[in-house]
């Protein structure tokens, strides 16, 4: 008996041998497709982050690209306005000269006894003039109405130009880690 002990223990050993043996073989071939599964996963990986870095540069220089547009634009929303200004206070003027032209209506009357002619010429001018005066009076509104747009228009842009500026600024830190 103690023979039949000593084979069914070999044979018992052998047994857990094999079996340990198959085990390791068998988790060899796992760690083996974990292996290559990690290294595709970070090759995708590392791909992705690369196109990731490259949309966020081109954002980044997208972005200052429309902040200058808008400095540009706030720059020659300005010279607008100051022309606007300019014009507006040029009809103004213009419209003081008008309203002078009245004094020569009342200067024109004496000559209107004199030369007939010259009375109906001069009481047509003076409708032309009152025409033009009445002209000129919207004429100062419209242009007083279209400076305040223009403010408001340049005020809109400043806006603008801000938020896109703290748009912008998160982009500008990642600056160091683009290529």
């Amino acid at each position: 008996m103690p023979q039949e002990e000593k084979r069914l223990f070999v044979d018992m050993v052998g047994r857990l041998s094999w079996e340990t043996q198959l085990h390791l073989d068998e988790r060899h071939h796992h760690f083996y497709i974990n292996k290559i599964f990690i290294i595709i996963v970070s090759v995708l990986l590392m791909i992705l982050a690369a196109v990731n870095v490259y949309y966020v540069a081109v954002l980044y220089e997208d972005l200052n690209g429309i902040v200058d547009n808008m400095d540009s634009m706030h720059g020659n929303m300005q010279k607008v306005s100051s022309r606007m200004a300019h014009i507006t206070d040029n009809v103004k003027e213009f419209e003081v000269y008008m309203r002078r032209m009245d004094n020569i209506i009342i200067s024109t009357g004496a000559m209107a006894t004199m030369m007939p002619s010259i009375s109906a010429s001069m009481g047509q001018m003076d409708k032309d003039i009152a025409v033009m005066n009445a002209d000129m009076g919207k004429m100062a509104n419209g242009m007083l109405h279209v400076d305040q747009r223009f403010k408001h228009m340049t005020q809109g842009v400043n806006v603008m130009r801000h938020h896109v500026r703290e748009i912008a600024h998160p982009m500008g830190t990642m600056n160091p880690f683009m290529p």
